[in-house]
């Protein structure tokens, strides 16, 4: 089966349509003033970014070339961190480049580990895995980060001893995650399964790849949100020092 014929197409109408859960939630939002500006901006945003991103994947995966492939990684780890650190407060630069250290070292030695050694992707920058991969393994990095940077904050202002800020910080910024290995194959079927059984691939395959892309997420949350907190260990002594 032609994979690029099994997906049927979505209508400009049919993309309007799936907006209307969204604005419910927006509206919502408005009536109890639960920043519904921030909603509405996000959204606008989404939409901006993905069709645009669209047009770029187009050029970058006819391009082929690792060049362009090792800058578009590189992009996607300055604005996946800046995003991490969001909810901080205090956004100084050590934060930042804390975030940027452990999203990076966590999601590129994911990445290569699943790329190269569990999938086989041949060449090692084919666009077609390397961005859909990087992409998901990099945004699970960046939103624990940013769980476990705002918990960490919030418990070193209330003055809780370094190593139960931790605790708490790390255990807080793993709920999504461990609710997602709960619920998976069971109350949601991920979009990255959904997808290639769209797509016409076996259930099976598509059962398989979604367990990878799992471990995988799991194994980069916990150890970006980790290296994070350890690194701010480090800043919070040395703030100490000064």
């Amino acid at each position: 089966m032609d994979v690029e014929t099994a997906v049927k197409g979505i209508t400009t109408q049919g993309l309007m349509l799936a907006f209307l859960p969204a604005l419910i939630a927006i509206g919502i939002m408005y009536r109890w003033s639960a920043g519904a500006r921030t909603a509405i901006y996000a959204t606008l945003r989404m939409l901006v970014q993905l069709l645009l991103i669209g047009y770029v994947l187009v050029y970058i995966f006819t391009a082929d070339r690792s060049a362009i492939i090792i800058g578009v990684l590189f992009i996607m780890l300055i604005a996946a961190s800046w995003i991490a650190i969001r909810p901080v407060r205090v956004k100084q630069p050590r934060v930042y480049l804390n975030a940027l250290v452990a999203v990076s070292v966590s999601g590129l030695l994911t990445l290569g580990l699943v790329s190269q050694f569990v999938i086989g992707v041949e060449p090692w920058f084919s666009p077609r895995y390397l961005i859909p991969l990087a992409g998901m393994i990099f945004a699970g990095a960046m939103n624990t980060v940013s769980l476990a940077a705002e918990r960490m904050q919030a418990e070193i202002e209330r003055e809780t001893p370094y190593h139960e800020a931790r605790r708490a910080a790390f255990q807080a910024a793993l709920i999504p995650m461990i609710n997602s290995l709960f619920a998976v194959g069971l109350v949601s079927l991920p979009g990255m399964m959904t997808g290639q059984i769209l797509s016409g691939v076996s259930p099976l395959v598509a059962a398989k790849y979604q367990i990878v892309v799992m471990s995988m997420l799991f194994g980069v949350s916990g150890i970006s949100a980790a290296l994070y907190l350890m690194l701010e260990q480090r800043g919070q002594s040395g703030s100490g020092d000064a």
